[in-house]
C-alpha cells in the first residue's frame, strides 16, 4: 500500500512540473499575484533612480534575458548599461516558464540594493545552466539590485 501511494505521489510531481512547463509565457499571461491596479509601471532603466533608501515598492518592466532553469523562481531583467536587476519570486509561491527569455514583463514587488554572497552567485549559475568554468570564475561578493517579487504579467 505504502508503495502505491509513493507511486502517486511521484507521478502528481512530474504532472505538476510537466503543467508548469506547458504553459508557456504568451503576452497577457499573469503569474503569482499580479495587480492591475495602482500606479503604472516605470522602465528598470529608472529603478535606481526611483529608489528611497536603496528600496522600492511597486511595478517595473523589463526585457527577461536569464531564468531559472531549475524551478522559474527567479530571472534577471537586462538595463540599458547591460547589468541585469535580479527578480526572485518571493517564498517561492509560483514559478515562472524557462521561455520567459526574451519576453519584456512587467513585475510588482520590492526592491532594494543587497550583496549576493559567492556562495549564492554560484548557486544561481548553476541553476541557470552555466558552464563549470564560468562559475569558478565567480570569487568575489557583490551588490546587486534584487526585487522580491509577488506577480508578473507579460507583456510581449
Amino acid at each position: 500500500m505504502k508503495y502505491i501511494f509513493s507511486l502517486l505521489v511521484a507521478l502528481s510531481a512530474i504532472i505538476i512540473v510537466n503543467a508548469q512547463d506547458a504553459e508557456s509565457a504568451k503576452p497577457g499571461i499573469v503569474y503569482g499575484n499580479y495587480s492591475e491596479t495602482g500606479a503604472a509601471p516605470i522602465s528598470v532603466n529608472d529603478l535606481e533612480n526611483k529608489m528611497t533608501d536603496n528600496k522600492f515598492d511597486g511595478k517595473i518592466q523589463g526585457k527577461v534575458v536569464e531564468v531559472c532553469q531549475m524551478m522559474g523562481c527567479w530571472a534577471k531583467l537586462k538595463k540599458e548599461d547591460g547589468s541585469t536587476v535580479m527578480i526572485k519570486v518571493k517564498d517561492h509561491e509560483f514559478a515562472m516558464p524557462k521561455d520567459i527569455v526574451g519576453r519584456t514583463i512587467v513585475v510588482e514587488g520590492k526592491a532594494e540594493l543587497k550583496e549576493t554572497s559567492v556562495a549564492m552567485q554560484k548557486h544561481y549559475a548553476e541553476d541557470a545552466g552555466k558552464s563549470k568554468e564560468e562559475i569558478e570564475k565567480i570569487k568575489e561578493p557583490k551588490k546587486e539590485l534584487i526585487m522580491m517579487i509577488k506577480g508578473v504579467k507579460v507583456v510581449e
